[in-house]
């Protein structure tokens, strides 16, 4: 496959101009006569959260309307947006940031979506009953309408990462939403280590994941290391483009939060695992790439790996471990 990726870039005028860099990134795929019907425009929105979620949410809103003004139509946001990152320890306080769906964060960017024609994806803590919490992406149609939810699976539990002290694992399976602007799936963070989910995910009919993310190193993590763990979340995402056939979108935080430097980095990958493009690691950032949906069929048909998964003999899978 053959890709030539002219790049253009400006400034955005904003309140926080000279920091938001929109990079359009216009992706001519030699082989395929593009069909405006199967383009696609992704923003991807990497930002700084700090604690007070009003802030968060309506810096969220202008960000996802700026994104929409450079031509977006499917706009994704950082994991737990509306706060900084919480579950660096355990604290029963921090249950108080949780609000329920739909709520208050749904409400708001529902009316950005309405009003813009944008797809967006908010990642929340998400109060589903007393005493009963998720990390939740919302998924808000071209027209305001709230598609539905998806729970995260996967929780885990590192130094600095107590996500099992706050989160119930999603209850509702892999899941896809069939939005104004092409059917997509959404995965949250610790899930994108996680081939089943993203096979799972493909075989529901995604031609797009997208990873709300909060991924970040401790101030302590030596060079090398730092270097060592970033590659390796960037090619477990792009293999789970390549052994499934979609574009993948990571969208992770970036900054300084309670002990933990957030490598943003957030990026876009094509069903060929071929970077499109890619986020700084130190600066809030908005980029827009677009993607020709017929990819996906034209690399499926050259790369059958769907058609010849041998499903006969795939049952151990669902074991713990084959003693």
């Amino acid at each position: 496959m053959k890709f030539t990726q002219p790049i253009a870039a400006e400034i955005l005028s904003t309140p926080w101009q000279n920091i938001f860099l929109l990079a359009l990134i216009t992706i001519n795929v030699n082989h395929l006569g593009m069909s405006k019907q199967n383009m696609v425009k992704v923003g991807i929105v990497q930002f700084a959260s700090e604690h007070d979620t009003g802030k968060n949410l309506a810096k969220a809103a202008t960000l996802c309307r700026q994104a929409a003004d450079g031509g977006a139509q499917i706009i994704c946001l950082q994991e737990l947006f509306r706060s900084d990152y919480f579950c660096v320890a355990e604290d029963y306080q921090q249950f108080d940031l949780a609000e329920t769906i739909p709520g208050d964060g749904t409400a708001a960017l529902s009316a950005v979506a309405k009003e813009t024609g944008a797809v967006i994806i908010a990642s929340l803590f998400e109060q589903r009953a007393r005493g009963l919490y998720h990390n939740t992406a919302a998924v808000l149609d071209a027209d305001g309408e709230l598609l539905g939810v998806y729970r995260k699976m996967h929780i885990p539990d590192d130094p600095a990462f107590y996500e099992k002290f706050y989160f119930t694992p999603g209850d509702q399976g892999f899941k896809t939403f069939g939005t104004k602007h092409g059917r997509l799936g959404v995965l949250i963070c610790w899930d994108q280590w996680y081939p089943e989910a993203a096979r799972l995910t493909a075989l529901r009919g995604a031609d797009m994941l997208f990873y709300p993310t909060a991924i970040g190193w401790s101030g302590d993590t030596p060079p090398d290391l730092r270097r060592a763990q970033h590659d390796a979340w960037r090619t477990i995402q792009r293999s789970h483009a390549i052994a499934n056939g979609v574009f993948i979108v990571s969208v992770n935080r970036v900054g300084k939060e309670n002990g933990l430097e957030f490598w943003g980095g957030s990026f876009a990958c094509d069903p060929f695992g071929e970077m499109i493009c890619e986020a700084a690691h130190d600066r809030e950032e908005i980029l827009i790439a677009e993607f020709d949906l017929a990819d996906v069929d034209h690399t499926r048909k050259h790369w059958p790996f769907l058609r010849d998964r041998r499903i006969d003999a795939y049952g151990e899978i669902t074991k713990r471990y084959l003693d």
